[in-house]
């Protein structure tokens, strides 16, 4: 019983992050609609790109049977996160999203980075 109470609870943490992600996705491409269009081959197709791929990362991390695979595509989901961070940091420094756009995309990617530690550190005690 208590094995399955943890396979739940598993479950439930990785449908917070999935949600939280597709969260960030939206709101992702509701504020790029609004960039120059000089940047939409450019800075808005590498934010679309980091979004997507650790969204592939997250769906395969997901569907990972194996600790060693789930881990491997955990730090690469990690590394989009950081990728994206860095994306909209350059995004505020040019002045295509406000202060008030660049804390919310801020929260909304921290806290799915607190989510992700918490998986990866329940990951490497197993």
């Amino acid at each position: 019983m208590n094995q399955l109470e943890d396979v739940k609870e598993a479950k439930n943490k990785t449908l917070k992050i999935y949600q939280k992600y597709l969260e960030l996705i939206y709101y992702t491409n509701d504020i790029v609609r609004k960039y120059p269009k000089c940047e939409n081959f450019c800075l808005v197709q590498e934010i679309k790109n980091s979004n997507y791929s650790g969204l592939r990362n997250l769906m395969y991390a997901i569907k990972s049977y194996s600790t060693k695979d789930k881990l491997k595509y955990l730090n690469e989901f990690d590394i989009c996160l950081n990728l994206l961070k860095i994306q909209i940091r350059i995004s505020y420094k040019y002045k295509y999203i406000t202060l008030q756009n660049y804390q919310s995309w801020s929260t909304l990617i921290t806290d799915i980075c607190n989510m992700l530690g918490g998986w990866i550190n329940s990951c490497l005690k197993k």
